[in-house]
């Protein structure tokens, strides 16, 4: 049916323009209500954050701990949403350890602070176990003939600590001394050690430090 032509009557004209209006509203009403639908579904398929869980490693004799900002998350036991590839574990010979003395002399009944850093040496990132467990701290005569003090003696397990370490990456640990002797499986008595020269060695598998002399005054 053809339509007429000419000028339209204005009851004709006014309501093309209002039906004309009336699709326009819907429409964009349709397109921010898709906007806001995609912002939504953005939020909730990003905005899952990975968690993280602490187990801070209980103080003693002994006991050893993340040190400085070279190990932040050294002995913490962390787990996140996103899945790490696995790294083959450290050999020994990737490994440098190294030990220190927080300060050169003590005086009976101080305790000691030695520092440990174990240092990725090899061109390739790689895991291993750093726990109180792993690591052994000694304290020896200057001379080395004689054991005195041991880190495992009476701490020999401990919670594991293994992390990745890129090439050149350290982690940093701490061990206080009570300054007592101690002999395997915690034997016999505990007697402090009495002034004099002593060094302290530091060992991670078959990798061992040099040894740091210090004094007991």
């Amino acid at each position: 049916m053809l339509e007429p032509t000419g000028p339209l009557p204005p009851e004709i004209y006014w309501r093309r323009r209002v039906f004309a209006v009336g699709v326009l509203v819907v429409v964009l009403a349709l397109l921010i209500w898709i906007v806001l639908m995609v912002a939504r579904g953005g939020d909730s398929a990003g905005g899952a954050q990975a968690t993280s869980t602490t187990v801070a490693a209980p103080a003693g004799d002994g006991k050893v701990e993340p040190s400085g900002s070279a190990a932040a998350g050294a002995a913490e036991l962390s787990s996140s949403d996103t899945a790490q590839p696995a790294r083959a574990q450290c050999p020994d010979q990737s490994l440098a350890v190294k030990v220190t003395v927080a300060q050169p002399t003590y005086r009976v009944g101080e305790k000691p602070v030695f520092g440990i850093v174990i240092t990725n040496i090899s061109a390739e990132p790689c895991s291993r176990d750093f726990g109180s467990a792993a690591q052994q701290i000694s304290v020896q005569t200057l001379d080395g003939s004689r054991r005195l003090w041991t880190s495992t003696d009476c701490y020999p397990e401990g919670k594991p600590d293994t992390r990745t370490l890129d090439r050149g990456e350290q982690a940093a640990f701490q061990v206080t001394w009570s300054g007592s002797t101690s002999q395997p499986e915690c034997a016999g008595e505990r007697v402090p050690v009495p002034p004099g020269a002593y060094t302290v060695v530091a060992q991670l598998g078959s990798v061992r430090s040099t040894a740091e002399p210090f004094n007991i005054a």
